[in-house]
Order: structure tokens, then sequence, then C-alpha cells
């Protein structure tokens, strides 16, 4: 069964850092690329990281020098470490495979 599957979310004050984790089947991890997305509430899903199955990462430009997305294939797992987070990072993140499967999303809220 194809599953990927997000976790690491919670409540961090303004300028903390949480990771976020996305493990995904075997069957699909290891030759895909993986994205990170987030929705604010009432808001669009936007775009905020991408790994290459070799390791290219991308970041928009609201993630740059804070995020780090990265992977471990002896996990099958990809991570997006956030760090100097800001009240505005507050959203739903998901992890997406190969453009088609989804995570449940995990809930990241930065407040004091």
């Amino acid at each position: 069964q194809v599953q990927v599957t997000e976790s690491g979310g919670g409540l961090v004050q303004p300028g903390g850092s949480l990771r976020l984790s996305c493990e995904a089947s075997q069957t699909i991890y290891r030759d895909n690329i993986f994205d990170w997305y987030r929705q604010a509430p009432g808001q669009e899903l936007e775009w905020v990281a991408g790994i290459t199955a070799g390791g290219t990462s991308r970041y928009a430009d609201s993630a740059k020098g804070r995020f780090t997305i990265s992977r471990d294939n002896t996990k099958n797992t990809v991570y997006l470490q956030m760090n100097s987070l800001r009240p505005e990072d507050t959203a739903v993140y998901y992890c997406n495979c190969a453009m088609k499967f989804w995570g449940q999303g995990t809930q990241v809220t930065v407040s004091s």
C-alpha cells in the first residue's frame, strides 16, 4: 500500500525550530521527488521546498535561509528542518511524493 505520512508538527514560539518528517512507502520513495507544501487558514496551498531523488533541493523565497529539506534513503524519509520560525509560518504542512501522493498533513503553529 502506498503511503506518505507526515509528523513533527506542533506549537513553537517565534524564533524557534521544528523538524518535520515525511515517511513514504518503499515502493515510491527511492526514485521520486518530494515536495513540502503548506496551507494557512483561508489561504491557497503554497509550495515550500522540494528535493530530487539525487538530493538537489529548491526553496520558495519565504523558506530560503531558514528551512532545509533533506532525505535519508536508509529510512525512506524526507525532512524539513525549519529554523527562525515566524507567526506567518503557521499552517498545515503537507508532503507530496512524485507530484501524486499526498500525506494527511501536520499542523505547525508559531505563536507566543
